[in-house]
């Protein structure tokens, strides 16, 4: 995505739909998208999905907001494909291969990108509709004679799912109050990349942190959040593996940080890689066995050079893969002790 300037052309077509529309500050998200009211909650259900459609999802609601005030109802207007359509909102890097769970750079029958994210936009839909009944999160018409879907005239859904009456339930712009459930998510996450390259368990992850700090803002600034396992489990959904792995990456993209005392809208390069570690190297020591690390949202992190980011954790991570399999290579040669 680098090489072709995915992100950065994607990055593009999300800004200019907010400077043309209501240029919103923050998008804001119900509250059962994040943590579950009764059975998983939709956001669980998206990251056990393969494909995009926690990605789509969330463009839709950032296109709505820039577009449609506070208590407006959906309503579509853009194409799935062509200039200005939600095709162009999407960075990709070749086709998703359910099979091998990969996406494929080269593949048959001569497709273009543009011809590979309208597939993936495809398969977002359907996976949104076919969570059930009541929890789909759009609906698509079919033709008259029960054919093929109608992708072009899907309707979004509210957070909690198209509901069990007749009448579909049918997307709302939110208002922030304080009687209204929310977690407000900032632009800058849409608009400089970040919902293209995270991974959605690193997306869920950071959305239920800031659901957290959201809740609990003294502590948050003060200490920091956490979750136990059995709440990260029974009210999220999350386990524990995709949990602290979400975690490591968030923190390695300057996106979160251990709490510490000090200024949250600092800049996370202030303290330096020595300082970083110093932190981190803290944070372990110190927290008692058996209790979860705390965090706090480093919202400066959203405005960083993203691919920058990006490439620098891949070689570090390639490096480290590297050293350890050279360390595993001498082990096997060494002759056995006596």
């Amino acid at each position: 995505m680098d090489k072709t300037k995915a992100v950065d052309m994607a990055n593009r077509a999300l800004k200019d739909t907010w400077s043309a529309g209501r240029k919103p500050n923050n998008i804001v998200l119900r509250l059962e998208f994040i943590q579950r009211k009764e059975g998983d909650a939709p956001l669980v259900n998206l990251i056990k999905s393969q494909g995009i459609a926690l990605r789509f999802y969330l463009l839709a609601l950032f296109e709505a907001q820039c577009r449609l005030p506070t208590d407006a109802t959906w309503t579509g207007n853009l194409p799935l494909r062509g200039p200005g359509s939600w095709s162009d909102f999407i960075a990709t890097d070749g086709a998703y291969d359910t099979r091998t769970q990969t996406y494929m750079r080269d593949t048959k029958q001569g497709r273009t990108r543009s011809d590979l994210r309208l597939r993936q936009i495809q398969g977002a839909l359907r996976t949104l509709e076919e969570l059930g009944p009541e929890r789909a999160l759009v609906t698509v018409p079919q033709a008259e004679n029960g054919g093929r879907r109608q992708y072009a005239g899907f309707t979004l859904m509210k957070e909690t799912g198209r509901g069990s009456y007749q009448t579909p339930d049918t997307y709302v712009v939110p208002r922030r109050h304080w009687s209204v459930k929310t977690v407000t998510v900032p632009a800058t996450f849409f608009l400089n990349g970040w919902i293209q390259v995270l991974h959605p368990s690193e997306i869920a992850t950071w959305l239920i942190l800031r659901a957290l700090s959201q809740w609990a803002r003294d502590q948050h600034t003060e200490s920091g959040v956490y979750l136990y396992g059995k709440a990260r489990e029974e009210d999220f959904g999350m386990r524990r593996n995709p949990w602290e792995d979400a975690c490591q990456r968030l923190r390695n993209f300057d996106l979160i940080r251990h709490a510490h005392s000090g200024d949250l809208n600092s800049d996370p390069g202030n303290l330096g890689n020595l300082g970083n570690l110093l932190v981190d190297y803290a944070a372990r020591w110190e927290r008692e066995r058996y209790e979860p690390y705390r965090w706090q949202i480093t919202d400066m992190g959203l405005t960083e050079d993203l691919m920058k980011i990006c490439l620098r954790e891949l070689t570090l991570r390639q490096k480290n893969t590297d050293r350890a399999g050279e360390a595993r290579a001498r082990r096997k040669s060494e002759p056995p002790s006596k």
